[in-house]
C-alpha cells in the first residue's frame, strides 16, 4: 500500500537537511521507535512499537539510505522489520524530499510504499487504518521535532550570552512516545468518522 503524508520544520532548507538526515538526533522524536545500533552512516537498527486497532506490536530491524541526493534534498529509506512475538513482519520503501518556502521554512514531503506479512497484514488490512497511523506518527513526530529545534536554540543563545562553552549547554530531553492509547484513540475515532461519513453521506433528505 502507499500513501503521502507532508509537515513542515521551522527552518532553512539546509539545516532541516542536517537535522533530518542525522538519524541519532532525530530518532528520539518518533513516538514508539528506539534507535539501537548504527552501523555505518547509511545503516541502522532498531525497533518500533505501533498499535494497529488493538493489537500491540513491535518491529526490530534495520533502515538504511538506498539514495540520497543532498544538493537536491531527497533520499530514499529502506527498512524492514519483524514483530519481536513472530506475527509477521513489515517492508518499507520511504522516498522524502524538502521543498524550501518563500518565509525561510521547509515543507517536508514524505511517500511510503508498505508492505506487511503474516498476520501483521490481517491487522492492518485496512489502508486507511494505516494512513491514519501514518499521519498521527508524523504529526506528532514533527510537533517533538520543532520542541527539540526550539530548545536546541534556546541552549545555543543561553550558552553564547553566557560566553560559555557549548559543551557545557544542557542536553535536550528525548521526546516522549505517544501512548498507545492516545494513537489507538485518534484512529479509531477517525475510523468512525469514515464509517459514518459512508453510512449517511449517500442519503438524501428528500
Amino acid at each position: 500500500m502507499e500513501f503521502e503524508n507532508t509537515f513542515n520544520v521551522q527552518v532553512p532548507v539546509d539545516e532541516a537537511w542536517a537535522i533530518l538526515t542525522d538519524v541519532e538526533r532525530i530518532a528520539p522524536c518518533m513516538p514508539g521507535a528506539e534507535l539501537t545500533e548504527v552501523i555505518d552512516e547509511n545503516s541502522f537498527k532498531g525497533k518500533v512499537s505501533v498499535r494497529l486497532g488493538p493489537v500491540a506490536l513491535t518491529f526490530a530491524g534495520d533502515a538504511r539510505f538506498e539514495d540520497r541526493d543532498d544538493a537536491g534534498y531527497s533520499a530514499r529509506v529502506k527498512a524492514q522489520g519483524r514483530d519481536s512475538k513472530g506475527r509477521g513482519g513489515a517492508n518499507a520503501n520511504v522516498d522524502f524530499r524538502l521543498i524550501p518556502a518563500e518565509d525561510g521554512t521547509t515543507a517536508v514531503e514524505i511517500r511510503t510504499d508498505l508492505q506487511l506479512s503474516g498476520s501483521v497484514a490481517q491487522y492492518g488490512r485496512g489502508v486507511g487504518m494505516i494512513k491514519d497511523v501514518a499521519t498521527q506518527l508524523i504529526d506528532r513526530f514533527a510537533d517533538a521535532l520543532h520542541e527539540q529545534i526550539v530548545a536546541e536554540r534556546g541552549a545555543s543563545d543561553e550558552a553564547k550570552e553566557a560566553s560559555a562553552d557549548p559543551d557545557d549547554a544542557p542536553p535536550t530531553p528525548a521526546a516522549k512516545p505517544i501512548s498507545g492509547f492516545s494513537l489507538g484513540a485518534s484512529v479509531m475515532w477517525n475510523a468512525l468518522v469514515r464509517w459514518l461519513k459512508g453510512l449517511f453521506g449517500g442519503r438524501s433528505d428528500g
